[in-house]
């Protein structure tokens, strides 16, 4: 809990200009949307390119809000309806204050963790090992910007020990605008690949982007970060760092839905396959080894890893068996889904989606996809269909050669194409960035024959 007193501080406002009967209320939570928020709760309005949260201030005050911030407030402090308002420069700014402050106040080891791809798949895995010994608390789902950063620190307790902070980007700076106000004693980057490439220009600039993660991290630290000569050559920071890869793993057993492997002599085992998964669990296991926590809580936090939603989910749906990884994709994340499918399964339909944000060269990036499949399926297999839809995962099926491919223009003919031709009981891959909304293909296949 913050106190008003504590809120005028951080914000700079003079205290004295506040009366006495507010200083002291404690404020258990602060909310940005008067739909949700609660009586006793602080309001932020929070400001965006189509929405003024304080036009909805007196919403806030109707629903027994306790105070609320503002910056067209005609003075330092107003009471209106009883309620607290504070001027403040920028409303957004002060949410990340307020959250630094917090962040400081309770104090936990905090881990950050970024990457261009398997993120939040990172993120589960280091909770699921960390939580083994420590109170833990996450960032929930993929609320990754700078305002999820803010609800996620105030979700704390002074019972939290760890708190892992996922960070996403769309641009330079964003990363560490989240840094400066999360100030990370762990920093994790799982890799440096293609995504947002339309946005930033080149892996260099995305590499850039990622090693902001540091900028404002505790010099006595660690980042733990995918060996990549790229990430090594761009990173700015002077206290310890780690490196890891699939080159430091044996495989011991890759079988669907488990993977067994050997990393610094020490066996681990995960219910999922993927060597990628398996890379992104060594971040797990060297964040666990660095916070002391023992070989078998971390070896039992990984085998107790599950995906979340359209990260490889599996389930039953319409007579068919559905893989579903369909929550985003990019260059580097599709070759990897599809080179774990290729390599385990034998009999599969492949359904693949456009990916966004490549800019310039989109074209490009699907049809190397196709050259992919090619390659890796080394000769012609009657019995594989690859399925593709949307305009630009055109470029996939025109390239590929070695087995069945067929394009379609959205997901009602892709699902229509499904339930006339494939047989129940037949396993389906569905992968494309979640602009592609293929969870309409799901809703479909529920729909009986």
């Amino acid at each position: 809990m913050i106190t008003v007193r504590e809120l005028g501080k951080v914000l700079g406002i003079d205290i004295n200009q506040i009366p006495d009967s507010y200083k002291n209320i404690e404020i258990s939570n602060f909310s940005t949307d008067t739909r949700t928020l609660k009586k006793g709760d602080f309001y932020i309005p929070l400001k965006g390119e189509n929405f003024d949260g304080e036009n909805f201030t007196d919403k806030a005050i109707e629903s027994g809000a306790i105070g609320y911030l503002g910056v067209n407030i005609n003075t330092p402090v107003e009471i209106k309806s009883n309620t607290l308002g504070l001027k403040v420069r920028d409303t957004k700014e002060a949410y990340l204050k307020l959250a630094n402050y917090y962040r400081k106040k309770l104090n936990p080891k905090v881990i950050m963790i970024t990457g261009s791809s398997g993120k939040t798949t990172t993120k589960e895995l280091v909770y699921s090992v960390v939580s083994q010994k420590f109170k833990t608390v996450k960032t929930p789902l993929n609320h990754n910007n700078e305002i999820g950063l803010c609800q996620t620190i105030f979700s704390i307790t002074p019972e939290t020990e760890v708190l892992i902070i996922e960070a996403g980007m769309r641009g330079l700076g964003e990363i560490e605008l989240i840094s400066k106000y999360a100030e990370p004693d762990i920093s994790i980057i799982s890799n440096v690949g293609t995504a947002h490439i339309g946005r930033l220009g080149s892996r260099e600039n995305i590499a850039k982007a990622k090693c902001e993660i540091t900028k404002f991290q505790n010099p006595d630290g660690i980042l733990i970060a995918h060996n990549d000569d790229l990430i090594k050559s761009t990173v700015e920071y002077s206290g310890e760092k780690l490196y890891y890869s699939l080159d430091d793993v044996k495989f011991i057993k890759k079988e669907i839905g488990h993977s067994v492997f050997e990393y610094k002599n020490e066996e681990y085992e995960l219910n999922i396959e993927g060597d990628y998964n398996v890379e992104n669990s060594l971040s797990a296991i060297n964040t666990g080894k660095y916070l002391g926590i023992e070989y078998s809580d971390i070896k039992k936090g990984l085998s107790e890893y599950k995906p979340i939603e359209k990260r490889w989910e599996t389930e039953k749906i319409g007579g068919y068996n559905i893989i579903n990884d369909s929550y985003n994709a990019n260059p580097d994340s599709m070759k990897a889904t599809i080179n774990t499918v290729l390599e385990l399964y034998n009999d599969i339909v492949i359904v693949l989606g456009d990916m966004g944000e490549l800019g310039v060269n989109e074209e490009h990036y699907h049809k190397d996809i196709g050259k992919f499949i090619n390659k890796k399926l080394g000769a012609e297999n009657p019995t594989m269909q690859i399925l593709t839809v949307g305009k630009l995962s055109k470029n996939i099926s025109d390239e590929i050669n070695v087995c069945f491919t067929k394009n379609f223009k959205n997901n009602d003919e892709v699902s229509d194409y499904i339930r006339a031709n494939i047989e129940h009981d037949k396993t389906i891959f569905l992968k494309a960035s979640r602009s592609m909304k293929f969870e309409e293909i799901l809703n479909n296949l529920r729909k009986e024959k």
